[in-house]
């Protein structure tokens, strides 16, 4: 009778898998998994409601509605999340009570747009510490923690970001921080340069009074070179990306930790023995191979550079076309800065299940517009992942829409970003507060005493002690014994 019993069972538990009851059971799944906790640390997609924060009237405690976030009455829970994060921020802590007396950034009219989460919160905050007035965008529509937008607008600084616009939301959101009446911004703090194109298009006479512009994407950094080359960069620029304490921490540490981060919470894959493509072996590739390589997968590597092409192959990597390997491959993954990376033809020719993420700044290494057609259906299993699938049933899970996984789909490690705010706040300052004619208009690199000072603030946390050159020691080596220890391109 068990045995009957059992058969039962399986016949009652089959009648269960019919295409829309498994739909159903994993959109119940999901969502459940939101309510605990959603993809970006942001403890809100459950209660979201219809209602464009754009049609809302809200007002902080002090009756401004000078922003536009998803819901003010978040603040509480977003002070909480940004005093978690100061914890592990401590040299930005520490430069903000450094400078806070001199008012390094008083007369500063900072517009910005970057990711609007707990850690820039901490940035925000030291520059408004410094003296500087602020108003915010995001520089990506999944990234924002919406309760961390709602802390700040209580805190006073004029944020206009909620996790999940649309393009039109972005652009607007972008146009209310510079367009208003009686305030001009006099410096700029762009991650992915969408902002310093806004003001240049828009509004060219704002974009001559700009004192100083600070970015720090790749992306950004190439569309200001490019503005430089043509002869229409009015206004001196500081390349932040490119400073040693950005590449070799945020791209490379940050990213090698991220990247597992954001594959798991949205796939729960697992990678020993995976085949991954990683297109791309910059400092963010580099991050990316090694953290894979680690937990099993087997690695291939895309590259033009023959340099980086050189260094995975002493890393132990395959590099290969990527034509070679996409019918193999179980995960693919872009950080190139570039666009069309992956096209429409390799998304064809994709196994089924086959995952696919971009870590690069920009949304437009995968193509994902060739994705939207007729033929084939789009199916949101959880929060950022789409299941894509063709006409013969083959399914390719796409995450975060082809934008940046690690922020998009999970957090990014606090300590990191301390080096990278850390180095901003310096490089607005330097900019700020330079003498005439000290920076043309042209791209800078940080100067090298910076980048090591930035260093010096985060060794404590380490218990790390430096050895001092002794005056011979720093004779023989030709250095000052305070530095800068390397020369600039380094």
């Amino acid at each position: 009778s068990q045995q009957i019993q059992f058969a039962d069972d399986m016949q009652e538990f089959t009648k269960f898998p019919t295409k829309t009851g498994r739909r159903s059971l994993s959109r119940s799944i999901s969502q459940s998994s939101t309510d605990s906790y959603s993809s970006a640390a942001s403890y809100t997609d459950s209660s979201d409601d219809e209602v464009s924060p754009r049609e809302k009237q809200q007002m902080n405690s002090k009756g401004s509605s000078n922003f536009c976030v998803k819901n003010i009455k978040q603040a509480e829970f977003g002070r909480r999340e940004i005093e978690i994060a100061e914890q592990d921020m401590s040299a930005l802590i520490s430069l903000r009570k450094r400078a806070q007396g001199e008012k390094p950034l008083a007369g500063a009219k900072i517009v910005g747009c970057t990711h609007i989460t707990a850690q820039t919160a901490v940035l925000m905050e030291t520059l408004c510490a410094l003296g500087a007035q602020c108003r915010w965008a995001a520089c990506n529509i999944y990234s924002t923690q919406n309760e961390v937008a709602a802390a700040l607008a209580e805190a006073g600084v004029a944020v206009f970001a909620w996790k999940g616009e649309s393009e039109d939301d972005f652009w607007w959101c972008i146009d209310r921080c510079v367009s208003v009446d009686g305030w001009q911004p006099n410096m700029i703090l762009d991650d992915g340069g969408d902002l310093t194109h806004w003001v240049y298009k828009k509004y060219p006479s704002v974009f001559k009074k700009i004192r100083g512009i600070v970015e720090e994407s790749v992306t950004g950094v190439h569309r200001l070179y490019q503005l430089s080359k043509a002869g229409k960069l009015c206004v001196p620029a500081m390349n932040v990306n490119d400073s040693v304490t950005k590449q070799k921490f945020d791209n490379l540490y940050c990213c090698r930790e991220s990247i597992l981060d954001g594959l798991k919470r949205t796939t729960d894959v697992m990678f020993g023995g995976k085949q991954v493509v990683v297109c791309g072996y910059g400092e963010v590739g580099k991050g990316c191979c090694a953290a894979l390589k680690a937990l099993g997968a087997i690695v291939y590597v895309t590259e033009i550079d023959p340099i980086c092409a050189l260094q995975a192959c002493m890393d132990g990597f395959r590099v290969v076309k990527l034509s070679e390997v996409i019918r193999q491959v179980d995960v693919v993954i872009t950080c190139t800065g570039n666009k069309n990376v992956v096209t429409r033809e390799h998304l064809d020719r994709m196994k089924n299940s086959c995952i696919v993420c971009n870590m690069g700044h920009s949304n437009t290494e995968i193509d994902v517009t060739s994705l939207r057609t007729p033929e084939l259906t789009w199916e949101r299993v959880r929060s950022q992942v789409d299941h894509v699938i063709w006409p013969d049933g083959k399914r390719v899970v796409l995450l975060a829409e082809g934008r940046l996984l690690n922020l998009s789909c999970s957090t990014v490690p606090t300590f990191v970003l301390s080096i990278t705010a850390t180095t901003q706040a310096l490089a607005l300052i330097e900019l700020y507060n330079a003498p005439e004619g000290r920076y043309k208009q042209d791209v800078y690199l940080l100067p090298k005493k910076m980048d090591e000072y930035v260093a010096s603030l985060h060794l404590p946390s380490f218990d790390a002690h430096l050895t001092e050159l002794t005056d011979d020691q720093a004779k023989y080596l030709g250095l000052n014994k305070n530095g800068p220890f390397k020369p600039n391109y380094y």
